[in-house]
């Protein structure tokens, strides 16, 4: 069971990772602040399972997390991010959660907006809460702002999605493990046991979980990979419902274990320092396993 790890020990951590970066050179504090925050990595990755319709083979999907809109990631570099996803040509489109880094003070949703609904996909958009969309009482802004760009917003629900031939896959989103509510029992309600399901957790630890479900993927964010990574030692801070799995890839379970991804996320938040650590995108390509 994860355990949850207190604010007052979090921002401890984080204290520690201030003063690691303080004791970087003046080259190592730039290319952390200035540098890397702007790099993108773009990761590419096969999803087979035998549950997989044949009809959707090579099916995209794109997964974005953690954008932190507001702490230091703008407007500019995110309309930059859109342009790049739809570049990929995605047909399913998800967000792991945490839009904006505290909703109820941000002043640009106007902005925002438009440039959301630029996102195209045509099996559609997903997206879940993160602790930071709850943060602040903004619950409801970050709803009506994924509403109003044309994202499904999953809160502890399924949706299947089907294809013209009348095959399907399920997607399922749980509520934040840190300020949420996230009920795996409810999401799984009416979903069939048979099918193939992805599920979508902000809180990566929540794979503890779910991997005692028939549930065969679980796509994530929040950790940010650590946001700060010393060579030898790997990351400095990593929050809580982020510790057990940090970043990429992992086989969660022993009998049908569920295959977890970790996304780095996007931008940064309570420190404006990423440093081995690069911003994320995740493409996956669905493969039917024979």
């Amino acid at each position: 069971m994860v355990k949850k790890q207190t604010r007052r020990t979090f921002l401890k951590r984080s204290l520690g990772s201030i003063l690691t970066m303080l004791g970087l050179s003046s080259g190592g504090f730039l290319y952390a602040n200035r540098i890397e925050p702007t790099l993108l990595d773009i990761q590419e990755l096969q999803i087979t399972h035998p549950l997989i319709p044949d009809s959707f083979n090579d099916i995209k999907i794109v997964q974005f997390s953690d954008t932190h809109l507001g702490f230091q990631y703008t407007l500019h570099q995110f309309n930059k991010l859109v342009k790049k996803i739809n570049s990929l040509q995605p047909d399913i489109i998800l967000f792991t959660g945490d839009l904006i880094d505290k909703p109820n003070q941000y002043s640009e949703i106007n902005k925002l907006i438009p440039i959301l609904k630029k996102l195209h996909a045509p099996l559609g958009k997903y997206c879940i809460f993160g602790n930071h969309d709850h943060g602040g009482y903004g619950s409801d802004i970050y709803r009506n702002i994924m509403e109003t760009t044309d994202f499904t917003v999953l809160l502890n629900e399924s949706v299947p999605v089907k294809l013209s031939d009348g095959s399907f896959i399920y997607l399922l989103g749980i509520d934040d493990a840190m300020l949420g509510n996230p009920n795996l029992p409810l999401t799984l309600k009416n979903v069939p046991k048979n099918s193939f399901k992805i599920l979508l957790s902000h809180a990566p630890d929540l794979a503890e979980n779910a991997s005692q479900y028939p549930i065969q993927w679980q796509l994530s964010g929040h950790s940010h990979g650590g946001q700060i990574k010393i060579p030898f030692f790997g990351a400095l801070v990593t929050p809580p419902f982020g510790q057990l799995y940090p970043e990429g890839l992992y086989s969660v379970g022993n009998e049908s274990p569920l295959s977890l991804y970790v996304n780095r996320g996007i931008g940064t938040t309570r420190l404006p320092f990423r440093f081995l650590s690069k911003p994320e995108l995740t493409i996956f390509t669905l493969k039917p396993e024979k």
